[in-house]
């Protein structure tokens, strides 16, 4: 078994007194005999043991989280020895995330710019308002934390610094109110919150008030509610895990679940040790009697303690191995079934976690999991991104599929969060909102039916047209929701009766197609869905359509397929949308076009993996969709990418060398814009213009990094031709090369970038190639 998460307890003490905390105030006293800081050796030698497993099981990632105590307490200069020690052994192996849990008290611009440099996402614990943080997080002359957390946490929001926000830890307390600790946690925009319950066991069981057998679960379901009510504005890792384990997926939590354990911890002296929440168990409950220097990462794994806590259902008491939802459950936390000597009890919040598993399921209309299935472990793709993970990865020449995937995750929440937008603007009662009820039951059923629909490059372009009130015509207002439902239900197979808008006497469904309606005019249509068809019903016209059969028909021309290998990529040259490309896009392409455009794109595709099989594999991954353009009076081939449309790639036609550099060129912006959702990377308040040599006229810094970003991959292309010899590459190489070198001398003198834009360029920069070797 490999080991993914590496605790590393950089500093034992605190500089706050709560109460509740597992390191201090419960049975484990091992902090009392520990050094204050992790020493250089033991740093070394931890460091040296996360590397050795990650080569020895050949690990695509690893996490190190940096804890306490107050990991913050080492100051700013011990703190970057310790990041550069840990990079310098740790990055030769394998890609390394770094994170850190911190009370926020000690954050300032100083250790903000440390971190950023060194990529560290940082986690903050908060309890909620002032009333609620105040029950347990003091400092120890009683005085509260709040401000000065609240303080930190306005540091990280900051343009410069959102990049290192990972999210917020809150502990509950049922004496605090639920839904007041929710909105103060969600003021401080976190891109994430998990809720934990008070550590316990059955020999010190939780406080609960008299007469009340669930009240964790009543608070957590207040909080629930709330959140389904507001559109899940963030992440709640307890309710995602608890909604995916419905679905037999990863809880992604140990709290949850029944997914293998893959976390030690390193405390101050070196000792291994399993998780820390076992401190509440009994003293010493969480050793192992190894230590750094004695034992490597893959002894630890395969002691009896860590082998039993991979051992999934099996690993369970009878209690709740019998349990209907014990595999969403998991029986709790491990620590928290300790009692009587043992860890073999159900979890002593049984009764509360039964009850709120109950309660999220049937307001979600997600059943329980009737099975616990076969243990899996949380891909590495489902993380949090991180700037070091992303962009090492991102400017490599090879290229990396794997960073595409986090950015289609990625782009999937953006487009969702904007057709909830959408749906917070509609009237009660109405086809819109018909359509979004649809989409919503569609997504708790068959979510990856959806998706199919959501990750379509203009529904996005849709999206945001629509909230920002810019577009024209029935298309272009919320009614389009009905379009979208449309094609969700088609891609699920689920009956349906929706209302469509009408322009022009036409009917568009994403995805799908184009309905004809002569004589409709400007309006809407009726749509019936049934297993084989679709009704389309307007100004006493209708439509039969087969969405399956390839081909057009009277009165539907179908979005056409290009299949290479096991992906398809759509063709689009019918969706309305696809207008957000600053370029013409062509009319409706006839057979004879399309057929020449789809063995055009065949052949440029395999041009691609043959020269660039990164490149292609990233395009695998994350193109969706080609936009065929009209030659323009230059008669040369141009390409576009559309900032809001990611997936989506517009071109004119032409052979397949050229088309294979275009169609690399243009994913190489849809990249960047992609992490600018993630990451703000230039300073907006300052309107600097570049001189580049690919364009006449000076360029803002975004659109500079953006041209760096998209020729390195095209120098990249012409480098591998000019290996091979091909007649005339060296000399398109070396002009890609040389526009690309000095955008980036002159970007790094304009001094516009964030501390993640400026690792971006430098690694780009870092990533050129001369000339043909």
């Amino acid at each position: 078994m490999a080991l993914t998460e590496f605790v590393f307890k950089v500093h034992s003490r605190c500089d706050l007194a709560c109460d509740h905390c597992y390191v201090y105030e419960h049975a484990d006293q091992s902090w009392r005999r520990r050094p204050v800081r992790m020493t250089p050796e033991v740093l070394r030698a931890a460091a040296g043991r996360v590397a050795e497993h990650a080569g020895a099981h050949n690990l695509p990632a690893v996490s190190v989280i940096l804890h306490g105590g107050e990991p913050l307490l080492l100051g700013p200069s011990r703190m970057r020895e310790l990041l550069t020690e840990l990079r310098r052994v740790v990055s030769p192996v394998t890609r390394l995330h770094v994170g850190m849990q911190t009370n926020g008290v000690l954050l300032s611009e100083r250790f903000a710019d440390l971190l950023a440099e060194f990529d560290v996402r940082v986690g903050v614990s908060l309890d909620g308002d002032r009333t609620a943080n105040d029950l347990h997080r003091r400092f120890r002359n009683g005085a509260s934390s709040h401000d000065r957390v609240l303080t930190g946490l306005a540091l990280l929001r900051r343009p410069r610094y959102r990049g290192l926000y990972s999210g917020l830890l809150c502990t509950v307390d049922v004496r605090a109110d639920p839904v007041r600790v929710y909105e103060a946690l969600l003021d401080q925009e976190p891109p994430r919150i998990d809720f934990l319950l008070p550590h316990a066991t059955w020999e010190h069981p939780p406080w609960r008030p008299e007469g009340d057998g669930t009240p964790y679960a009543g608070w957590l379901s207040a909080v629930h509610d709330r959140w389904v009510a507001d559109g899940r504005p963030v992440p709640i890792r307890l309710f995602d895990s608890l909604l995916s384990t419905a679905r037999s997926g990863p809880s992604g939590t140990e709290w949850l679940g029944l997914d293998p354990v893959d976390l030690v911890v390193v405390e101050t002296d070196g000792e291994w040790e399993q998780a820390d929440s076992l401190k509440v168990a009994y003293d010493g409950a969480p050793a192992t009697g190894m230590t750094v220097f004695t034992h490597s990462a893959d002894e630890v794994a395969a002691t009896p303690e860590l082998a039993r806590r991979r051992s999934g259902l099996a690993g369970l008491g009878v209690t709740c191995r019998a349990c209907p939802v014990v595999a969403q459950c998991g029986g709790g936390l491990f620590a928290h079934r300790y009692g009587d000597g043992h860890f073999a009890n159900p979890s002593v919040y049984c009764a509360d976690l039964k009850e709120l598993i109950v309660h999220v399921n049937e307001t979600e209309k997600a059943p329980p999991a009737t099975s616990a299935g076969p243990d899996v472990t949380l891909p590495a793709s489902d993380r949090e991104p991180s700037a070091s993970d992303l962009f090492g990865a991102a400017v490599a020449p090879a290229g990396d599929p794997d960073v595409v995937r986090r950015l289609v995750e990625t782009q999937t929440a953006i487009v969702r969060g904007l057709l909830r937008g959408v749906a917070d603007s509609l009237p009660r009662g109405g086809p819109e909102a018909d359509a979004w009820d649809l989409l919503a039951e569609l997504d708790h059923a068959v979510p990856e039916a959806v998706n199919r629909v959501v990750t379509h490059p203009y529904v996005r372009s849709w999206a945001v047209e629509c909230l920002a009130g810019t577009g024209t015509g029935a298309w272009h207002g919320p009614g389009y929701l009905g379009a979208v439902a449309v094609a969700a239900a088609v891609a699920s197979g689920t009956p349906a009766r929706l209302t469509v808008p009408v322009r022009a006497g036409r009917a568009h469904l994403p995805t799908l197609g184009t309905v004809l309606l002569p004589g409709a005019g400007d309006g809407t249509a009726e749509v019936r869905v049934t297993p084989d068809s679709l009704l389309v019903t307007a100004a006493d016209t209708t439509v039969v359509v087969r969405p399956g059969t390839v081909g057009s028909a009277p009165g539907w021309q179908p979005t056409r397929v290009m299949a290479v290998d096991d992906r398809t990529v759509l063709l689009e040259d019918g969706d309305p949308h696809r207008a957000c490309h600053r370029l013409p896009a062509s009319e409706r392409l006839g057979d004879a076009d399309a057929a020449r455009w789809t063995a055009a794109f065949d052949a440029a595709w395999r041009v691609a993996a043959d020269e660039v099989p990164g490149y292609a594999g990233e395009l695998r991954v994350g193109l969706r969709a080609v936009v065929p353009l009209r030659l323009t009076g230059a008669g040369v081939s141009e390409a576009s990418t559309a900032r809001q449309a990611f997936g989506g790639v517009a071109a004119t036609e032409t052979d397949p060398s050229s088309l294979a550099v275009l169609l690399v060129h243009e994913f190489q912006h849809n990249k960047m814009n992609a992490f600018l959702d993630i990451y703000d990377l230039v300073d907006a308040a300052n309107p600097v213009k570049i001189v580049v040599g690919w364009r006449p006229d000076p360029r803002p810094a975004e659109a500079v990094l953006h041209g760096i970003y998209a020729h390195a991959a095209v120098a990249a292309v012409w480098r591998v031709r000019a290996d091979r010899g091909v007649e005339g590459a060296y000399p398109v190489h070396r002009r890609y090369h040389d526009w690309t070198a000095d955008a980036v001398v002159a970007l790094e003198k304009a001094d516009v970038l964030t501390p993640n834009g400026a690792r971006l360029l430098r690694q780009v920069a870092d990533s050129l190639v001369g000339g043909p070797s």
